[in-house]
């Protein structure tokens, strides 16, 4: 049965699964669906169109599905879409997209976004992904799967963050940070190698981790053109699915890299 704070407000447009728990004061506006398990904290607002799957956690004051801080926005359809078993402490704020970035914002599943943590409009976030108190996204950046958002750092609008990259501490990030590696970014950007460490946490055998680091050797510390540097990562180290990735991530950038 689903449990409800008498002074929480709820459209009659919204639907809830039968096992949701909302708390005092929050707000659930219309067109949002929330699936089962989910748990929506005190004074929380949920705003639609959106879409919030199974397991949810929504912490006191945080503030979701609200529409994009674009001063290009005009009140056209837009969504927000959520996965599972995601985390949202405190003061989280998640917008919607707009149409000139398709319309739609994502949360993959697993995510654990800190307090005061901010996800802008037409952002798409993977899964397994932390986010630390006050990390900031721009709008229309991508953050693959199991990267980590370091304590008040931010990333600049159109950046992308590769699979398994740790972005420290207050970074300011104006470029997409390569998959794998640690980058602390301000104004004097720079990569500092793979993340070992969390590499070999998340399981990765000793010669992934050892391919992947004589990976950004080529590419980082020899002088070698970016391409030349592609290449021959591709010609050595091809049989690693993720030097390939690497290598196509790279090569798909529009901002260039932090290396």
């Amino acid at each position: 049965m689903t449990e409800i704070d008498s002074t929480a407000v709820i459209s009659g447009n919204a639907v809830l699964a039968p096992d949701v728990v909302v708390g005092a004061y929050a707000v659930i506006g219309p067109h949002v669906t929330v699936g089962s398990g989910c748990l929506i904290g005190p004074f929380t607002r949920i705003e639609g169109p959106t879409t919030i799957g199974e397991r949810n956690q929504f912490y006191g004051h945080a503030s979701i599905g609200g529409p994009p801080q674009d001063l290009k926005y005009k009140g056209e359809h837009t969504e927000l879409a959520i996965g599972n078993d995601n985390v949202f402490r405190e003061f989280v704020t998640i917008n919607r997209g707009t149409t000139g970035g398709g319309g739609k914002t994502t949360i993959g599943n697993e995510n654990f976004f800190m307090a005061y943590s901010h996800v802008a409009h037409d952002c798409h976030v993977g899964s397994y992904t932390i986010f630390a108190n006050n990390a900031t996204l721009a709008g229309h950046v991508e953050i693959a799967d199991y990267a980590t958002i370091g304590a008040f750092s931010a990333v600049h609008q159109f950046c992308r963050v590769g699979e398994h990259a740790f972005v420290g501490g207050g970074s300011m990030i104006t470029q997409d940070v390569m998959p794998y590696a640690k980058t602390v970014a301000s104004r004097d950007n720079r990569s500092y190698g793979i993340n070992t460490i969390g590499l070999e946490r998340k399981g990765f055998s000793k010669e992934t981790v050892e391919a992947l680091q004589r990976a950004y050797k080529i590419l980082i510390r020899s002088k070698l053109r970016a391409d030349e540097a592609l290449q021959k990562i591709e010609e050595e180290l091809g049989n690693f699915p993720e030097a390939r990735y690497l290598v196509e991530f790279v090569r798909a950038s529009k901002r260039g890299i932090i290396r």
